[in-house]
């Protein structure tokens, strides 16, 4: 298992299956948080999710770089998660493009890792057209972030309910069927 997206809605599992995922390997564990405490709902979250990690492992909080993150994670790796990350890539005003090359490249990074690399993010673009132009912008680009990720993904699995469907690609040669 080099690299496993797990994709669902809010609260589907994605976390809680992922830590179980890296501590089945009995490698040690690096998370790599992306979120950021900006409000005290959100800091409230980030307590939540350290009260429910393991004391052995190894947490590297990084917002932005992704690549550079883990690059510097030992044994098995989450990275929790890329809905976060997009979201703080554009608050910083990164341009689509600029997000799109750096989601390329983590992704890929995270495909040559020799240890397992656990990748959560939200499915976002199931629900209706956002009204707004900034949530339109979010949903697209982070389903096409998703996508990249899905790309390079040994193992892609969407988590409804706390279960995992697995999810395969689409065969371009549709005769047979």
């Amino acid at each position: 298992m080099a690299m496993t997206l797990l994709l669902g809605g809010a609260a589907s599992g994605k976390s809680r299956s992922a830590a179980a995922l890296a501590a089945s390997t009995g490698l040690p564990v690096t998370v790599i948080a992306t979120a950021e405490a900006l409000d005290d709902e959100m800091t409230s979250r980030i307590a939540r999710h350290r009260r429910e990690r393991p004391g052995g492992w190894s947490v590297i909080e990084e917002p932005r770089d992704l690549t550079g993150a883990v690059e510097r994670a030992h044994g098995a790796a989450i990275v929790d998660c890329l809905t976060l990350w997009v979201s703080n890539l554009l608050g910083y005003d990164l341009d689509e493009e600029e997000i799109f090359v750096r989601a390329a490249a983590a992704a890929k990074s995270f495909a040559a890792r020799p240890e397992p690399t656990i990748v959560v993010s939200n499915e976002v673009g199931s629900g209706i057209v956002p009204m707004n132009p900034l949530a339109r912008q979010y949903r697209d680009v982070l389903g096409r972030v998703n996508a990249t990720f899905a790309d390079e993904a040994d193992v892609v699995a969407l988590m409804v309910a706390g279960r995992a469907v697995r999810l395969s690609t689409i065969s371009t040669d549709l005769e047979g069927s």
